[in-house]
């Protein structure tokens, strides 16, 4: 519709719109406007006043379009003139149809939605939304509600609610009669099928005629098309007509285009339709020559020739096509020009064009002004295409033409080969067209010519003139594109040829009768509401003019209780067509489709693809009246069928082919939003450091030797730990018991006694928040030490009292410089020959001072305090006290070395004076257990949280150390973490999860197998899954810091709530991706140590897809009754070394998809099964092969493994599969022919470090993992014995694999160049330049600094290309004799800026350094690589620098 008038920004009502809205309020109508009136405004006035109603709240209102351009339009015309919530949805805005959640979201979060009638049909049928939540439906261009178009299907479900909860119904149209022969006919019929009156303006009509006045119409004659021409000789057909039986071309539909475009246009345009159409044609045939070249050469490793691919290359092409191609060459400057493809590149004489376009040339010089717009109404696209590029060349129009084509979006674009739709005929896509209407309404264009596209709906300013140039079909047409003309200086011409009565006499029908078919529905006075139909046959109204009554009510409706969702005659041969169009293929089989057969009783075949029973393959329907119904009615008895075997979901969608973001899992359950969990998470976890009414008291033991007690309010696990070459073990005592009135002194005491031995021996600074657990010294018996606790509270630092002192206690005496508080020291000796007068000795670092004093004096004297150092008193030889704040050990099951953590040198001695000195009253068992105790508390943590971890989420016995390092987030810092893990138990997942939906889904193929496993072990679900069962509360994330305690009170908190209300948990932040990846290394834990069978009981405890916790061996046993495999496969048995008790699993697992039989399905589904086992096979030996091994480079060489060349090579070395490969395909036959020789010359070294180099058809690689597949279904899902078949057939593979195999070119490139510090160095893809400019292999190059260093390099994909550049640059970049060496290029060294220390990542996490090739990803790597080298550098080992003492770490 065309919108009104806008003064200053706001609309204007009419009085003649009021009366129409007036009268939409009370009940549905049809408003009948001429086009121009406003009906668009009573629409906007109709949903202001729609959404102030009580029962449209919580309601959308819908406004629906026939055609995809009018979307954007209406929605933005809505959107300017209503605060209202407004979204638009057509082909390329839509969401996927199966993406319920989105759709639903959507809906929910709009007032009005604007969208194509056939997008609102479908979202009913699969109940994505009800009518009943539709407050107000506005048809525009509502006429078109008949037959099977999508509005009238939209009213069918409307007509199926109670009519209380019917909305309310608006239609918009200049033409509400579409038979003039039938006038009332027509009408009712529009009114029932919309149940709505059809009204027009009865109080204002003089307002209404002022408003859209009617233009002038004239008849412009003619004369008959010449047989002949005053034009080229040959033409371009002469030419072309001669191959019409030697190429490929659809001759017989180019030579009706071609004489259509002749009669109306003359023969240039014919010529000027054929050159673009053939060219296109030929272009594509070009392209499949070259692919098909590219296939058939011989493949070599190492073979240059295979690999350069020179773009200029040639191939073989037909003579007589290179004929047809040197013949457009040779006319193309007649046809095309480059830089004006909307133009032809000469002058077009009128001599070259038929007589009606020197009429419609005389009647737009006759109308053109400077103001002039105009539209021309064609039928063809050939015929637009063609007189909007000819019309401004004319010689006599140029100048005042600017001119373009405007036509529907039509389909096609994908055709190949004789499909190829030709630059012509193509539709045009949407950007185009609103491209074309905005520069129409700008200016930039003033003329267009359009097909039916620009007849209703689109917003055009008013046309000076609008043509007919073909002749008048209907009424519709007639009254909707003489609406263009809507000025009162506005022509409307038809164009007739002369002599031609019949077109002339349907014009003048058309023109007689408006008047008397306005007066049918202006003259009701009192119209009455269209009666609703009762029955389906009445529903059907409209379209028993080709539907014969009978079949009408023999149809169905099929509803889903559950959903809702709807099943129709109309929807069903759709739907099957959907199904088919999602099963996988490859390029060597074509696209699954339903074979209909059968005339008045139809029989349709699904293809075999699908896995289902033979018998449920075909279907056979009940015997109809027409051809077109009975097909309708089998394929609604297959969807209905389909849905009751699960083939179809309960919203009548292919299960499951989800595409938007997944609501359910492949168990059906729900699976929760989790865009509010925030990046990082604040969680409280388990913690069982607290006070309590109750305080427990543990024994610690050094070597066998009871040292020291840990008291706390929670009863610790017992706990065993190496550190330093010692061992530690806590156990529990017994409760302490302290008098009532003494509490909370005692408690106080050991908080005191505590802290001083923390800051002394750990943090090297006070902690001023209350402990939540005390180390203590013990008695003989094991009791609290209360008279040394007594000590070290009264004195905490110690006396200066050394009389006692002698040499036994060297080593073992803890001593405290009164001078640097906050460093522990030990004497190692006392120098009664030193004092501090006395002169240092050469090579000290003492002797830059003249004496031992004077140095003392410099190092500690401090701005707020004078240096103490007493004269008259010995120097004493002392060592720093090492600590370990880190917390940090070693679980007792790490293969890693004991020593890695042992310091290995002694601390360096120095000299102090002794009366600086005071003596701590801490024993060396005690001051040795506080260095042990962040260690001990730290697996105290550790072990509490994975027990009770295990109870709380039921998990099986997965031993501690595996569970606290499932448990373990790289946050720790800690020399291992769950990433190992979460490796592995990602396979695990992966194939676990693939074993229940293959047996659950019986009937799925392999596409809606992966998308069910996908919704199950996505990042969202695992996370939801977490977030269902509190995984976050038993996880580890505490890093260490070297300078504060964590075992403390939270600050704020109420000092006495310990004590009255201990709280077993504490507050941590990490990371919200941490929670999925913990769920898969746990699940990686329990595969660990208890094989599958653990892996399926954890997963079932942590809520994933794993259809229970029944081992796979009782829930999928195998047929008792045994089937011999055929003779062919006899070898291949030996070759596996296991013979198979179901031969038919063998058969299937042979069977391409191509090769189609009727005993049973294609190898998809198994090769869907093996590829997750082999998966699992490969990581698990990687993970037991190479225990240091990181997360990243175990799924580096999993990936060299598992991977298309690699199990291709293995697929044809130690199976022969090829032999055994059940195809029926020529060209894949012939591609596995060529790359067989290769595969089997190729060692396993080759396959894995140069595999990159090999592009061997998939189904090499997909054969060996079905046939995995087979193995593991036909042992009734044994892993370990299919595990050992799958080592042994890969082992060649799996002893090469290293965890520094080479990396690709790409990557090594990338690295490479980021060690060098390079930050300008990308890669680019360059077009092929060659006559056949649609060539579809595009090259790489490698820019460094905006110089090429290599390229285009052009191969059999783009994948290759970019490899083989990658390698040939990384050659010239090193030589240094090159004038493309990197030294030469580069200068990003010199500009590169380091970040500061304190940004860089503490836990740097591994990157795909593919992942970006730009010239940014590049600088990323550059700049990560330095940082890293600088932090290396920068950072020292755990052990302090016993000669050097933080100025902070000094305390009075």
């Amino acid at each position: 519709m065309t919108v009104p008038q806008i003064v200053n920004e706001v609309i204007l009502p009419r009085k003649y719109q009021e009366e129409i809205f007036r009268r939409a309020q009370e009940t549905n109508v049809i408003a009948a406007l001429d086009t121009g009136s406003g009906k668009t405004f009573i629409s906007i006035l109709l949903i202001k006043w729609i959404v102030l109603q009580e029962k449209a709240r919580n309601k959308v209102i819908v406004f629906l379009v026939p055609k995809v351009a009018l979307v954007e339009q209406q929605a933005n015309f809505i959107v300017a003139h209503t605060p209202l919530r407004v979204k638009k949805f057509h082909g390329s805005l839509d969401l996927e149809l199966t993406d319920r959640a989105n759709w639903k979201k959507s809906f929910e979060e709009s007032d009005v939605v604007v969208m194509t009638a056939q997008i609102f049909l479908n979202i009913l049928t699969h109940s994505h939304w009800r009518i009943e939540k539709v407050s107000l439906i506005i048809f525009d261009e509502c006429h078109h509600t008949r037959k099977n178009h999508a509005y009238n299907g939209i009213m069918r479900e409307y007509f199926q609610i109670p009519s209380y909860e019917r909305p309310k119904v608006f239609g918009m149209t200049a033409s509400p009669i579409w038979n003039p022969k039938d006038a009332e006919g027509s009408l009712l019929t529009l009114e029932k099928n919309l149940d709505a009156t059809v009204i027009a303006v009865r109080e204002h009509v003089s307002e209404l005629l002022e408003n859209s006045p009617r233009p002038a119409e004239i008849i412009k004659e003619y004369f008959p098309s010449p047989e002949n021409y005053l034009y080229l000789h040959p033409s371009l057909w002469d030419c072309l007509s001669l191959f019409d039986h030697d190429i490929d071309l659809p001759w017989d539909k180019l030579e009706m285009k071609y004489h259509a475009t002749r009669n109306s246009l003359g023969p240039y345009c014919a010529d000027l339709f054929l050159y673009h159409d053939v060219k296109g044609r030929v272009l594509q045939i070009l392209n499949d020559l070259e692919a098909a070249a590219k296939e058939s050469e011989p493949v070599g490793f190492d073979d240059d020739a295979y690999y350069r691919m020179d773009p200029k290359r040639t191939f073989d092409i037909p003579p007589n096509l290179e004929q047809i191609d040197s013949i457009l060459s040779e006319y193309s400057a007649f046809f095309e020009d480059p830089a004006s493809p909307l133009a032809v590149p000469i002058p077009v004489p009128l001599a070259w064009c038929s007589p009606k376009v020197k009429a419609l040339a005389e009647v737009l010089l006759e109308h053109h002004s400077e103001t002039f717009h105009g539209i021309i109404f064609v039928e063809q696209r050939q015929i637009a295409a063609c007189l909007a590029k000819i019309l401004s060349c004319i010689p006599e129009l140029r100048g005042r033409i600017r001119c373009a084509e405007l036509v529907g979006h039509g389909s096609g674009h994908n055709h190949r080969g004789k499909q190829a739709a030709s630059a012509s005929t193509k539709g045009m896509g949407l950007a185009r067209q609103q491209d074309i209407v905005r520069g129409f309404r700008d200016g930039s264009l003033n003329l267009l010519v359009a097909t039916s596209v620009a007849e209703e709906g689109l917003d055009f300013p008013a046309c000076d003139i609008v043509i007919r140039f073909d002749p008048l079909h209907h009424m519709v047409g007639y009254v909707q594109s003489r609406g263009r003309a809507r000025t009162k200086t506005s022509t409307f011409v038809i164009m007739v040829q002369a002599g031609h009565a019949a077109h002339l006499d349907r014009y003048k029908v058309f023109l007689e009768s408006e008047p008397e078919l306005k007066r049918v529905y202006q003259s009701r006075e009192n119209p009455t509401q269209p009666v609703t139909p009762d029955s389906d046959e009445e529903s059907e109204e409209g379209e028993i003019e080709e539907e014969d009554p009978t079949d009408l009510a023999a149809r169905e409706r099929y509803i889903v209780p559950s959903t809702g969702a709807v099943l129709t005659y109309g929807s069903a041969i759709g739907l099957l067509n959907y199904l088919c169009s999602l099963i996988p293929h490859d390029a060597y089989t074509p696209a699954a489709i339903p074979r209909y057969s059968g005339d008045y009783a139809a029989i349709v075949e699904l293809p075999s693809s699908l896995p289902l029973p033979i018998d449920r393959l075909i279907f056979r329907g009940p015997e109809r009246c027409s051809k077109r119904e009975a097909k309708r009615a089998v394929a609604f008895l297959a969807v209905k069928e389909l849905h009751k075997m699960d083939v179809f979901d309960d919203y009548l969608l292919p299960s499951t082919n989800a595409k938007g973001r997944n609501t359910e899992d492949a168990d059906g359950r729900k699976i929760a939003d989790m865009s509010e969990v925030p990046d990082i998470m604040n969680v409280s976890v388990r913690d069982p450091w607290t006070l309590g009414p109750i305080l427990r008291l543990h024994v610690i033991s050094i070597d066998g030797v009871d040292v020291a007690g840990l008291v706390t309010g929670t009863e610790l696990p017992p706990v065993e730990i190496t550190s330093d070459g010692c061992v530690a073990t806590l156990r529990y005592f017994h409760e302490v018991n302290f008098p009532a009135d003494e509490k909370w002194e005692k408690v106080k005491m050991l908080n005191d006694f505590t802290t001083m031995g923390t800051w002394f021996c750990i943090t090297g600074r006070p902690i001023p928040l209350p402990l939540t657990c005390f180390l203590v010294p013990l008695t003989s018996d094991n009791h609290i030490d209360f008279d040394n606790v007594q000590q070290v509270v009264t004195d905490p630092y110690g006396t200066y009292n050394w009389k006692d002192v002698t040499e036994k206690d060297y080593g073992h005496t803890m001593i405290m410089n009164s001078n640097q508080y906050g460093r522990a020291l030990i004497l190692r000796n006392i120098r009664h020959d030193l004092t501090a007068l006395s002169i240092p000795p050469p090579y000290t670092r003492e002797a830059i001072c003249s004496t031992y004093q004077e140095f003392f004096v410099q190092r500690w004297t401090r701005k707020n305090r004078e240096a103490f150092v007493p004269t008259n008193c010995p120097l004493i030889e002392v060592s720093y006290l090492p600590r370990h704040p880190s917390g940090l050990y070693r679980p007792a099951d790490r293969l890693q070395d004991i020593d890695k953590y042992k310091r290995h040198s002694a601390s360096t001695g120095f000299l102090v004076p002794l009366g600086a000195c005071r003596r701590t009253h801490f024993s060396e068992n005690l001051y040795r257990t506080f260095l042990m105790l962040p260690r001990i508390c730290r697996r105290v943590s550790d072990v509490y949280r994975a027990r009770q971890e295990r109870l709380e989420l039921g998990l099986p016995p997965i031993p501690d150390d595996l569970l606290i390092e499932a448990s373990t987030l790289p946050t720790t810092s800690a020399t291992w973490n769950n990433q190992r893990l979460e490796t592995l138990g990602d396979s695990v997942l992966k194939l676990a999860t693939t074993v229940h939906v293959m047996n659950k889904y019986p009937h799925r193929h392999e596409g809606q197998l992966s998308q069910l496993r996908q919704s199950s072990i996505s990042n969202r679900t695992l996370l939801a899954r977490a977030k269902e069962i509190g995984l976050e509360r038993f996880l580890t994330s505490e890093g260490q810091s070297l300078h504060s305690w964590r075992y403390v009170v939270p600050e704020g908190a109420d000092l006495l709530d310990p004590f009255t209300r201990p709280a077993r948990h504490a507050r941590r932040e990490f990371p919200r991706r941490s929670l999925q990846d913990c769920m898969e290394a746990t699940l990686g834990a329990a595969f660990l140590h208890g094989g599958i069978d653990m892996a399926l009981r954890t997963g079932d405890a942590l809520g994933m897809t794993f259809g229970g916790a029944l081992p796979w061996s009782f829930r999928y046993g195998r047929q008792p009754e045994p089937s011999r495999a055929p003779p062919l496969f006899a070898d291949l048995q030996a070759n596996l070394g296991y013979e198979f008790h179901r031969g038919d699993l063998l058969v299937e697992a042979a069977t391409h998809p191509s090769f189609v039989t009727s005993s049973g399905p294609s190898y998809q589904r198994l090769e869907f099964l093996g590829d997750a086992m082999i998966d699992l096979v490969v990581m698990r030996y990687l993970f037991d092969k190479f225990p240091e091994a990181t997360s990243g480079q175990l799924s580096a060489a999993r990936s060299r493994a598992v991977c298309g060349p690699t199990l291709a090579s293995v697929s044809v070395k130690r199976l022969s599969l090829h032999k055994h490969l059940l195809i029926n395909n020529v060209e894949l036959s012939t591609t596995i022919n060529r790359h067989v020789p290769l595969l089997e010359s190729l060692t396993a070294e080759d396959a894995v470090n140069k595999g990159w180099k090999y592009d061997p058809p998939k189904a090499l690689s997909d054969v060996l993992e079905s046939v995995i597949g087979a193995v593991l279904v036909d042992t009734a899902y044994n892993f370990e014995k299919t595990a050992a078949i799958v080592e042994f057939v890969m082992s060649d593979i799996l002893e090469i694999l290293t965890t520094d195999l080479p990396r690709d070119p790409v990557s090594e490139l990338m690295i490479w160049a980021a060690c060098a510090g390079c930050r300008r160095i990308s890669f680019q893809q360059v077009k092929s330049q060659s006559s056949a400019d649609m060539r579809r292999n595009d090259s790489i190059s490698v820019v460094v600094h905006d110089v090429v260093v290599i390229g285009p390099i052009t191969a059999a994909n783009l994948p290759l290309s970019k490899g083989l550049a990658a390698e040939r640059a990384r050659i010239l970049l090193d030589d240094a004799s090159s004038d493309r060496c990197l030294a030469k290029l580069c200068d990003c060294m010199k500009v590169l800026e380091l970040p500061p220390r304190e940004s860089f990542p503490e836990n740097p996490v591994e990157s795909n350094p593919s992942a970006d090739e730009t010239e940014e990803g590049f600088a990323n790597i550059a700049k990560q690589k330095l940082v890293e080298d600088l932090t290396n550098a920068r950072d020292e080992p755990e052990a302090y620098d016993e000669n050097v003492l933080d100025d902070a770490e000094v305390y009075d």
